[in-house]
């Protein structure tokens, strides 16, 4: 521990080596931006390694989860149309989603309430738990990481990256010279 009164060293991570290492082939390099933007995306990277270890975990593919994830947003009921709209897919290819989520017991479809001509696929017991059990891997690596910062950090870090991400959102060609 460094005496009262002497700055303590930060800690290095890989990013600090990578910048270190690119600082003197490119001049031009602002060490601030490179390590912020390299972070966020080595932390994507983390998160979508925790993500597809989960769904290995809880034995779902990519677009099982995906399915799962869709209708729970809506209640845990949905019209296959409307989960064809929000998974951007033709609906003949939710109908085999489905089929196959149904035949594992994660979903089951129910004639509808207000239109008997039509169906409604509802998550059951079994796809709830399993769909909340990949999601919990991931909510507490998220939390993991995120509680090294004071609630005060995290809310700016996220008032922060939300000015980021509106300037990613807007089109690039309306911002011309």
């Amino acid at each position: 521990m460094a005496p009262t009164g002497e700055p303590r060293a930060t800690p290095h991570d890989w990013t600090d080596e990578h910048v270190a290492r690119w600082k003197p082939v490119l001049p031009g390099l602002d060490p601030v931006v490179e390590g912020a933007v390299t972070r966020m995306k080595k932390l994507s990277v983390h998160l979508r390694r925790v993500r597809e270890q989960s769904l290995v975990d809880f034995d779902l593919e990519r677009h099982e989860f995906d399915t799962l994830h869709k209708l729970a947003g809506r209640g845990g009921s949905a019209a296959p149309s409307e989960l064809a709209q929000d998974l951007d897919l033709p609906p003949a290819s939710v109908t085999g989603r489905l089929d196959a989520l149904e035949k594992r017991g994660l979903v089951r479809r129910a004639p509808s309430t207000t239109d008997r001509r039509r169906v409604v696929v509802e998550l059951t017991d079994s796809g709830r738990a399993t769909w909340l059990g990949a999601m919990d891997v991931l909510g507490h690596e998220e939390e993991r990481l995120l509680g090294v910062l004071t609630p005060e950090e995290r809310r700016i870090l996220n008032d922060l990256l939300r000015r980021v991400m509106l300037a990613a959102e807007q089109d690039p060609a309306s911002t011309g010279p």
